[in-house]
């Protein structure tokens, strides 16, 4: 019988905010499988800490590049297409000799999670299912204590990476807004917020969910950002009662 590989959804961080399919399969999994960047624990494995079984076989897919290269470097594409063969070449090979396998993913993993290059790649070969779950955007709007859209409000989800000029325009043109994958775009994301005119409604919240979790107005931030665990929020402020 051919195995299933199964991308599992942890949520925004907290282990209680796990949906119960994901927290079953993840205490009875006998092959986990999880993303790190080289010489790190793994921020997904880290999460699912006391909750594997003994003697459970991981396989930690390492990245070969994260920041190292800039995204618009033909190279870039090319280190990550062979990198993602490699690993999924071995996810494929463990299903197809039976096995089941776990594959740990923050948040949602059809939300921009790296899962989503392993699942084009797999589904067509082996039994494939995706686990749902609570994405770290709300974990981190629900963190702020408002909602994040009322009644009619658009709300836009953008990533740090776009220009200034694309960040600005998307910005400008919102009711409600999340910027995510702020990284090194930190300063870049601040300036589009002050042309966008949403800068003194922004709340910058770190590690949403988790025992390190800050909230606050940007405007008022005079902290380190760790920006990987960043999140940028704007609540809309449409129709209500």
């Amino acid at each position: 019988m051919t195995g299933t590989i199964y991308g599992v959804g942890l949520g925004p961080g907290d282990q209680d905010l796990m949906s119960v399919k994901s927290d079953r399969l993840i205490r009875n999994a006998k092959h986990v499988a999880f993303f790190r960047k080289a010489g790190r624990k793994g921020q997904a494995r880290q999460i699912v800490n006391g909750m594997l079984p003994e003697g459970v076989i991981e396989f930690p897919m390492e990245y070969p590049v994260t920041t190292e290269i800039p995204l618009d470097d033909p190279r870039y594409n090319e280190i990550l297409s062979a990198f993602y063969a490699e690993v999924t070449d071995h996810l494929i090979s463990l299903a197809q000799s039976g096995e089941d396998v776990v594959v740990l993913c923050e948040g949602d993993p059809f939300f921009y999670g790296s899962f989503m290059h392993i699942y084009t790649r797999v589904k067509d070969h082996v039994p494939t299912v995706v686990v749902p779950a609570i994405t770290g955007m709300s974990g981190a709007w629900t963190a702020t204590g408002a909602p994040i859209t009322w009644g009619d409000d658009v709300l836009t989800v953008v990533m740090g990476t776009h220009s200034e000029e694309m960040l600005t325009k998307h910005i400008r043109d919102t009711d409600a807004l999340v910027i995510m994958k702020i990284g090194t775009n930190f300063d870049k994301v601040v300036r589009a917020l002050k042309a966008g005119g949403k800068y003194d409604a922004a709340h910058l919240v770190q590690f949403a969910t988790m025992e390190k979790q800050t909230v606050c107005k940007l405007s008022e931030m005079t902290e380190k950002v760790t920006p990987y665990f960043s999140i940028i929020v704007v609540h809309g402020q449409g129709r209500r009662p």
